[in-house]
């Protein structure tokens, strides 16, 4: 099973174009699937009576409100064309989350991007879900804060969309018009615990199996948590895919640079799934190819403990298991006791089947 992985640049660019680009390179040096970046225009994102997260008055001191940290961090449309083109030179997909319609529509419309990633922010946020749903373009939900009543609605309400984009949706209430097939290779959900850092005993991986059996669809992990074991475990557990913030140096200023991987990490992290990727394999439990030849030089047969005679009766004092196991097996220990032997046998000769 290939996990895909997103390598979560954000607003770590600073509003930097030559910036981005950097971190483009280091996340196709590190082997990710896609890069990811956030695509906003901040007069459309907040309000300027909207406060700042407590993690990011703490990593970014200073700043007088959302609003004023958003302008510094956002990159112009424009700038999106550049690093798109930079991502198919350097052989990387290029992701990106909007976070109003005016982004959202460029990135369907203008740049057309195949597949887009929701934050856990705009889960609820119904206008900007339909928007995209109704593109029909595969979606990557993320669900951090949210019960799975409120997954359960969004994905009735993406159903819709993909049911019959023309229509708006008639109600309030879409938790009942939610329909897996409708949403199978279309749709991802992606467990989430919205906090930077994410403490260790805040992330509940198990998480992702009631996700998947809740709602049959493929899930995977945004992991918001110091260090890449999480992520790691994560792929162990059966993410699909894995999305990890990452810069290219934890001290920039800046709200998630502290909470990021550096590129020396990320490498570390995507080969560490690629790893356990490889290494889950099927459910199947049966001997593998590679270790077929190891039986006979493991396991053991029945031997002649020492010298038996013609005739004489098999007993636990003249049978024993030793290597190779190229005779009888010692499974058939209790069936021989009493049987006499049909020849003679020398110590430490294999039992014949017969």
């Amino acid at each position: 099973m290939s996990v895909y992985v997103i390598a979560e640049a954000g607003v770590n660019h600073n509003g930097e174009l030559a910036l981005a680009h950097r971190l483009i390179d280091a996340a196709a040096d590190a082997g990710a699937d896609a890069v990811k970046f956030q695509t906003f225009v901040p007069e459309l994102l907040a309000s300027s009576q909207a406060r700042r997260a407590a993690y990011q008055e703490r990593n970014q001191p200073g700043e007088d409100s959302q609003l004023a940290m958003l302008q510094k961090l956002a990159l112009s449309f424009d700038d999106h064309f550049e690093l798109l083109a930079h991502c198919g030179e350097r052989g990387i997909e290029f992701l990106s989350s909007p976070f109003d319609h005016q982004s959202a529509d460029f990135l369907l419309n203008t740049l057309q991007l195949p597949r887009l990633k929701l934050g856990s922010g705009e889960l609820t946020n119904a206008p900007l879900l339909w928007q995209l749903a109704c593109s029909g373009r595969e979606l990557i939900l993320s669900t951090g804060m949210a019960s799975l009543d409120e997954i359960r609605q969004a994905l009735g309400l993406v159903c819709l969309a993909f049911a019959d984009p023309a229509e708006q949706p008639p109600r309030d209430d879409f938790a009942d018009c939610f329909e897996p097939g409708l949403l199978q290779g279309r749709l991802s959900l992606l467990h989430c615990t919205t906090e930077y850092p994410c403490p260790l005993d805040a992330v509940n991986l198990r998480a992702m199996d009631q996700l998947g059996e809740t709602f049959g669809l493929p899930v995977g992990y945004s992991d918001h948590t110091q260090g890449i074991n999480v992520s790691i475990a994560a792929a162990a557990r059966g993410a699909r895919i894995i999305e990890k913030h990452f810069t290219l140096d934890r001290s920039l200023p800046g709200p998630d640079h502290p909470a990021s991987l550096e590129p020396h990490e990320l490498t570390a992290m995507v080969q560490g799934i690629r790893e356990v990727s490889q290494a889950l394999g099927s459910t199947r439990k049966q001997p593998a190819q590679v270790e077929l030849g190891n039986a006979a030089v493991a396991r053991k047969s029945l031997c002649a403990a020492v010298a038996i005679k013609k005739g004489e009766r098999f007993s636990a004092e003249n049978l024993c298991s030793k290597r190779p196991g190229t005779g009888l097996s010692p499974m058939h220990y209790w069936s021989l006791l009493g049987t006499s032997a049909a020849r003679d046998y020398a110590a430490d000769e294999p039992i014949d089947a017969e």
